[in-house]
């Protein structure tokens, strides 16, 4: 029998843990603990989830360390062997566990277990995302993760479960990441096991709502160090198309913020085949320009319409 310990990181999230909470406990398959790491949140969310009188739930408190350490203490709180994973500001459908179980049971041996998710924009309007390479019904071991992840992410933060021993013997997220230090973590796992995906949407991230770190100028950021990959890249071409679409954007974010050396470092080590020549024109645009269409691009996401240059 599949057991999950499902754990959330929550930091100012009142408007939002409740319905989060509830579509937990509204899932079809019951066999599960809840581990809630309050990571010093300021705005009453605590006092939301005290309001749950379920035996199952499990609340934690801690100051405000980041959702790596936030994480980190729900996998080491775990008594369960495989951690699901939901963000305190996302829905999970009611047959989102049952879809992972059968998922684990047929294939035991993956490190990543996914679900399909949809995007929800403002306005109700909603967005599927599509993977490279896989069509919507399939159904298995992506066979190659990072080139299906070119344009979305086949595991995301609210998706997956993961079993406990993978971050045994690869460790946890790292604290000293402060933006991507899910994706580090997917990496991570997705370049040493297989990935298994189902073909049910089961998890809805809720696309228009900003976090404060995403607001943050780049310079405020500690980001991925693209040296940890090295080796897996220098073997895995899809792996390093993967990585400079990163690479890609970064530079893009660096430009913007006036900081033209670690742009250029970042833009340098980019294989230019990796990235379309209209990225190529948009990174060599005047920096008020490039500022211009940021802005014109979070317009349109917040009005449904999402879209990336990378590709």
């Amino acid at each position: 029998m599949v057991y999950f310990s499902i754990v959330i990181p929550l930091f100012n999230k009142a408007n939002h843990i409740e319905n989060t909470l509830k579509s937990i406990l509204n899932q079809t398959y019951a066999n599960y603990e809840i581990i809630i790491i309050n990571d010093g949140s300021i705005d009453g969310s605590e006092s939301k989830v005290m309001t749950f009188k379920d035996s199952r739930i499990q609340l934690y408190n801690q100051e405000n360390q980041g959702t790596s350490m936030a994480r980190n203490l729900g996998i080491e709180k775990a008594k369960y062997n495989y951690i699901a994973f939901l963000d305190a500001d996302d829905l999970w459908m009611e047959n989102h566990l049952e879809i992972l179980s059968t998922l684990i049971r047929d294939f035991p041996n993956s490190g990543i277990f996914a679900s399909r998710y949809q995007l929800i924009f403002k306005e109700g309007k909603v967005s599927i995302p599509k993977f490279y390479g896989i069509s919507d019904d399939f159904y298995g071991i992506v066979p190659d993760y990072f080139g299906a992840s070119l344009n979305y992410a086949v595991a995301t933060s609210s998706s997956i479960a993961v079993p406990k021993y993978v971050f045994e013997k690869l460790g946890n997220f790292k604290s000293k990441i402060s933006s991507g230090q899910d994706v580090d973590m997917w990496i991570r796992i997705a370049s040493k096991y297989p990935v298994a995906i189902s073909a049910t949407i089961t998890a809805s991230y809720l696309y228009y709502i900003e976090n404060s770190l995403s607001k943050k100028p780049i310079l405020e950021k500690k980001l991925k160090d693209f040296i940890d990959y090295k080796l897996e890249e220098e073997a895995n071409p899809s792996l390093k198309k993967y990585l400079d679409i990163y690479r890609m954007e970064y530079a893009l974010q660096y430009k913007i913020a006036g900081a033209n050396k670690q742009s250029k470092e970042l833009y340098d080590e980019i294989l230019k085949e990796n990235i379309p020549l209209k990225s190529k024109i948009i990174y060599h645009l005047p920096q008020w320009i490039l500022t211009l269409l940021l802005k014109f691009k979070r317009l349109l996401r917040k009005k449904g319409i999402d879209f990336s240059i990378y590709q």
